[in-house]
């Protein structure tokens, strides 16, 4: 993937933005009987403000600046959040994601640039082929994701 677009990256989120996505992940946290700790937030929080994948160790290093915090710390609040629906992983790049996605347990998609490197989730009818599989097989899958790779509207310009 090269880095080389002259197009602007996505945008931090806003404080407001910021603040209305952790009440909300606290809310469905709690609600799933789990415990929002100092390291899911944070670990979200640095999600939402990368505006894209970031690998798990460019998040371990920015987790808490100029102090020690070992991976298995982050990997347990990323699995967590991934556990919740609040972040997904996107395999093909190895890095991670906030969701942008309102509805639990939607099938995850991302269009992945090659180019610069975005990655935009989208909805998609993916749960149509889950209930598809399990009627023509003796498979059940648990979830589906979608990475579709190629050029965004920008690097195509």
């Amino acid at each position: 993937m090269s880095l080389s677009c002259a197009h602007q990256a996505a945008s931090k989120p806003t404080k407001a933005v910021m603040r209305t996505a952790m009440a909300a992940a606290r809310a469905r946290c709690l609600s799933a009987g789990q415990r929002w700790t100092a390291q899911r937030q944070r670990a979200l929080e640095l999600l939402l403000e990368a505006g894209g994948p970031i690998k798990a160790y460019e998040l371990l290093a920015r987790f808490k600046e100029g102090a020690q915090t070992a991976p298995p710390t982050v990997y347990r609040a990323l699995d967590t959040l991934v556990s919740l629906g609040l972040a997904h992983r996107i395999a093909s790049l190895n890095a991670y994601t906030a969701c942008h996605l309102t509805d639990e347990g939607h099938s995850a998609s991302f269009l992945i640039c090659d180019c610069c490197g975005a990655a935009e989730e989208i909805a998609t009818p993916a749960g149509g082929l889950l209930d598809a599989i399990r009627a023509q097989s003796d498979f059940q899958p648990s979830h589906i994701t979608v990475e579709a790779h190629g050029r965004c509207r920008s690097c195509r310009t």
